[in-house]
């Protein structure tokens, strides 16, 4: 039953069950539900388009996967999220394996639930990126590696690891080779077994990863000439070495977004964390090297990268709940042990820091509403069912500071699972006030009602110096661009200089064609985008707003 509530019923209720609790966010999460709808719509599985613009920023795995989950289940903010949730909750079945290979089941379960219960995991895990399809495809490559390398006459492993590089690739590009093959050369070296390393060369391995990859490489260049020079030196040399993505973030960047993203049970980490003989509590010496140079091998790849963002570093969360469940397996089987008084100290302090800390997040935004409608500046938009919607999150964050350990003294057992079961009320819960806070800002879904019921039929809708993805998914039409054309710039040059003119104008387009026409229809985001339109046009009429979007009609009369 344990094995079922770990591996299946928790993170169905997580990973699937509360996938349409918020609409999908811009710009990633819309962009990337745009264009798989659009592969649907075109027939075109080979280029990846956006607004009808080329888009060879990443290849197309994630985006197909996407386009047969709309094909199923229809074009939703569910289905847009499916194939990232499904790949967030392979990582926490992969991770069980790892653990019952290397110790047993139960470790493998402590890892799991870990995982299962780690916010970056839980967040990312439901977001239509591909960070996590990249993360579960990378680490999958990695642990077949290890067991190619290292389970004897079973060739058929190695097969199985380039086949999986193949898919990580396709992915993300050309990581999908790097790191797997990084790692493993690491640990090989550093488990002083260098000759091994040319195991790692197979021919018929090869010819697979060439056979899933370059049928789509081949065709993309065939449609595309400046395919192989946009995607392997722009977006993969150019975006590394250089902060054409990125804002030149500091060097510990990733170490308070992986810190973050243990919350909540790596404060109980300091009390399940021995005294000492830490090595009763890990695994053998292979299996503790190979998470060590996964670990780290990836997390410095990325901090030395000059363009860096927060969802990068995803996959070093499998090692961290590889090697934190073994603690907290160890530990369960010796509730009875006690820390010593200083170390109690700490981990009270520290576990009442972390409820504090997120109790002052959940009220903050009442404040915030009041200093913002005082002040007129910060606009923030929380219902009036905010004290409702937090009252499930912080009573999980209280009952979190004392009730495992009332259950671990009175039980002798039972600590880690209490800490489990409230992480996964406390996840689950904050999401509810996480899109009251949010959607208003964050998703055009927000006003997707208001265009369907005020933009006539045949009138296009320009989106004023903002580009909402979003707004293209949701009401099902292509919205003219006014000077915001940001990471579709390239693409836009491919087009006809009609088709330019119309979709993508500068602002003084737009104010000429608003001076011209009779009436025309436009969205924009925010008061001072609002107040610039209003300065240049002759009437501007609000339809509809919400303090973040505004809905207008320019009339010219």
């Amino acid at each position: 039953m344990t094995k079922k509530i770990v591996l299946f019923f928790v993170p169905l209720l997580l990973y699937l069950g509360l996938l349409g609790a918020l609409p999908l966010m811009e710009p990633d999460e819309a962009r990337y539900s745009l264009i798989p709808a659009a592969m649907n719509a075109t027939g075109n599985y080979v280029t990846p388009q956006i607004k009808n613009t080329v888009y060879l920023e990443k290849p197309p795995l994630a985006y197909w996967a996407t386009a047969v989950s709309f094909k199923i289940f229809g074009e939703n903010d569910f289905s847009a999220r499916l194939f990232a949730a499904l790949c967030a909750w392979g990582c926490i079945v992969l991770v069980y394996f790892i653990g019952r290979h290397w110790r047993n089941e139960e470790a493998g379960l402590y890892a799991a639930a870990v995982l299962t219960v780690s916010s970056f995991h839980f967040m990312l895990g439901r977001i239509n990126i591909l960070d996590m399809p990249l993360t579960f495809f990378l680490c999958l490559s990695i642990w077949l590696g290890y067991l190619a390398l290292t389970e004897t006459g079973k060739k058929y492993l190695f097969y199985f690891f380039y086949f999986t590089c193949a898919l990580t690739f396709l992915t993300k590009g050309l990581i999908g080779l790097m790191l797997p093959f990084g790692i493993l050369i690491i640990w090989l070296g550093w488990m002083g077994r260098p000759r091994d390393i040319l195991r790692l060369i197979s021919p018929v391995g090869i010819v697979i990863f060439a056979a899933v990859v370059c049928p789509w490489l081949i065709l993309a260049q065939k449609e595309n000439p400046d395919f192989i020079w946009f995607f392997f030196v722009q977006e993969h040399f150019l975006r590394y070495t250089t902060s054409m993505h990125g804002k030149g973030e500091p060097f510990y960047f990733y170490l308070p977004v992986i810190l973050a993203g243990t919350i909540p049970w790596s404060v109980y980490l300091i009390r399940a964390y021995p005294q000492r003989h830490i090595t009763e509590y890990l695994y053998a010496k292979d299996a503790n090297r190979l998470l060590i140079v996964w670990f780290l091998l990836i997390f410095v790849f990325y901090t030395v990268s000059s363009s860096k963002l927060p969802t990068y570093i995803a996959p070093v969360f499998l090692p961290l709940a590889l090697f934190a469940g073994s603690v907290f397996r160890r530990f369960a089987e010796c509730e009875a042990d006690k820390n010593s008084r200083l170390r109690s100290i700490i981990y009270y302090i520290v576990l009442a820091g972390q409820s504090l800390l997120v109790t002052v997040a959940l009220l903050a935004p009442l404040f915030l509403k009041k200093y913002s409608a005082a002040e007129k500046g910060l606009v923030v938009m929380i219902s009036d069912n905010w004290w409702y919607l937090i009252i499930p999150p912080l009573a999980a964050v209280l009952l979190m500071t004392f009730l495992p350990d009332l259950i671990g003294r009175r039980l002798k057992q039972g600590w880690f699972a209490a800490v489990y079961i409230l992480s996964a009320l406390f996840l689950s819960g904050i999401l509810f006030p996480l899109n009251d806070f949010l959607a208003p800002y964050r998703s055009a879904h927000v006003a997707k009602d208001a265009i369907a019921g005020h933009l006539p039929a045949g009138q296009d809708l320009y989106q004023y110096r903002v580009n909402f993805y979003g707004i293209d998914f949701y009401n099902k039409i292509r919205t003219p661009i006014v000077e915001d054309f940001g990471e579709l710039g390239s693409g836009i040059l491919k087009l006809p200089a009609a088709e330019r003119k119309h979709y993508f104008l500068t602002v003084d387009e737009f104010v000429q064609l608003g001076r011209q026409k009779k009436e025309i229809y436009c969205i924009t985001q925010h008061q001072e985008r609002l107040k610039d339109i209003k300065s240049r046009m002759p009437q501007v009429d609000v339809l509809w707003d919400n303090g973040a979007f505004y809905l207008l009609r320019i009339t010219n009369s």
